[in-house]
């Protein structure tokens, strides 16, 4: 059985979901200990809880220490069964991390799989549905399964009741991808989505965005989602280019202005643009799980965050895969994952 510290790097809910994602796809059994002992609210939460239920669903697993609270957890799969699920965090709770905790296993399983998730589609902290639909799941499909990803409502903070359907027709084994350069640039976007608030904050959002990166009005567009359940404030801007697509977001909070949301939002696509690399720094970590199902693959990303160092820590112990992390310069690192069993 693998022992994982759920103390060990960044100390989230991220060591949780990748060891249950791995363990599905490998057959191998784990506990795992002092989960997130050092945050504010340490042990599972409920959308950690609803992760370990469809993770559960999905191995057909036993699995000790699942409660609201816990810090300590057994989990171990028997096979992975694909078919057709619903999964609601019944709260605020990214259900976008869900989705993320149960695809690799869908995505090498025998036959299609329908899956229906609710809770928070977008929420800081978690990767917002544009992120996976726009940059994320074009990737997954350069390696030969076929995911779609339809948002019915969106969800945010306090309120929740996002909703979101995926089809997942998986393939045999997974291709390795690389990605060394971005190319050309061949597509501009930002999207300032209010719900249920007025439209004037997307409005002042996307004039920084325009005032700062000098892009045109035709690419940026107001987004009134009045069937949210609840109020909130969400702004994407997406560079697709040659390579991949990258998605960038904030989101409005009570207190702070719609200016100083874009303006943040805004520093890290400066950031990503003045770099030259083709991955981000939040799509550099969702990588490696599906590269080192693949056997290996590659990419240039900005300096590897705690999230992308962990997440690598943690994969060792399930696959026999090195990730190896090169610098060659400041903000431009080469990531590269390879089996050490081949010859």
């Amino acid at each position: 059985m693998v022992v994982i510290d759920g103390s060990q790097g960044e100390g989230g809910g991220q060591i949780l979901r990748s060891s249950l994602a791995l363990s599905l796809v490998t057959g191998l059994a784990f506990r795992i200990e002092k989960i997130r002992s050092s945050r504010k609210k340490p042990g599972l939460m409920r959308q950690h809880l609803t992760a370990v239920e469809a993770a559960a669903a999905v191995g057909r697993a036993e699995v000790q220490g699942a409660g609201i609270g816990s810090q300590q957890l057994v989990f171990a799969p028997t096979a992975i069964k694909p078919g057709n699920y619903h999964f609601a965090v019944g709260t605020a709770g990214s259900c976008t991390l869900v989705l993320q905790t149960v695809l690799p296993a869908l995505l090498i399983a025998d036959t299609r799989s329908e899956l229906v998730l609710e809770g928070g589609t977008h929420n800081p902290y978690a990767p917002p549905f544009d992120f996976l639909a726009r940059a994320f799941l074009p990737l997954i499909e350069r390696m030969g399964p076929r995911v779609s990803a339809i948002l019915q409502r969106p969800g945010f903070y306090p309120a929740g009741g996002g909703r979101f359907t995926v089809t997942v027709d998986p393939a045999a084994g997974l291709r390795r991808i690389d990605i060394p350069e971005r190319g050309a640039i061949r597509n501009l976007a930002a999207r300032a989505m209010v719900a249920r608030l007025p439209r004037q904050i997307g409005e002042r959002e996307l004039k920084v965005v325009r005032d700062r990166l000098g892009w045109s009005e035709e690419w940026c567009h107001v987004i009134e989602a009045d069937w949210s359940p609840g109020p909130g404030n969400f702004l994407c801007v997406e560079i697709v280019s040659e390579h991949c697509a990258e998605v960038f977001s904030g989101f409005g909070e009570r207190g702070v202005s719609a200016e100083k949301v874009a303006k943040d939002t805004v520093k890290l696509v400066e950031e990503y643009l003045s770099a030259n690399v083709p991955v981000g720094p939040y799509l550099a970590d969702q990588l490696l799980l599906p590269m080192a199902l693949a056997g290996g693959g590659s990419f240039r990303t900005l300096a590897p965050t705690l999230h992308l160092t962990t997440n690598a820590e943690v994969i060792r112990r399930f696959l026999p895969v090195e990730v190896e992390m090169l610098k060659r310069a400041p903000n431009d690192w080469e990531v590269r994952l390879e089996n050490k069993t081949r010859t």
